[in-house]
């Protein structure tokens, strides 16, 4: 079984009007994956992006500088189908372990 690693590559943030805070508006994501399977490991990975439209009247609001990754992946997390990415990505790993397809020309 892989192991999943959530990170946030970078932000996008509104700097306007100013009593947004920076608040953020775009999170960049990635799953990665990986596991040891005797003497070789194997990797996958996706990427993307959520949107949000933060309201900095609401209690849940973060401003910028208070906010962690922890925050943002979970934001992330809500709005995705964390389970479908994983799946997906263990679907990848295990077919490079035990490929059912190949590729090359017989010359």
């Amino acid at each position: 079984m892989a192991t999943f690693t959530w990170v946030i590559s970078t932000l996008e943030r509104d700097l306007l009007p100013e009593d947004m805070n920076g608040a953020v508006v775009v999170a960049h994501w990635r799953c990665n994956a990986e596991q040891v399977d005797g003497d070789n490991t194997y990797n996958a990975s996706s990427y993307g992006t959520c949107g949000f439209t933060p309201d900095p009247t609401s209690p849940l609001y973060i401003d910028y500088d208070d906010l962690t990754e922890a925050d943002v992946i979970g934001w992330c997390q809500n709005e995705l189908d964390q389970d479908a990415i994983e799946a997906g990505l263990q679907a990848n790993i295990d077919a490079q372990i035990t490929p059912t397809t190949g590729i090359g020309v017989p010359w």
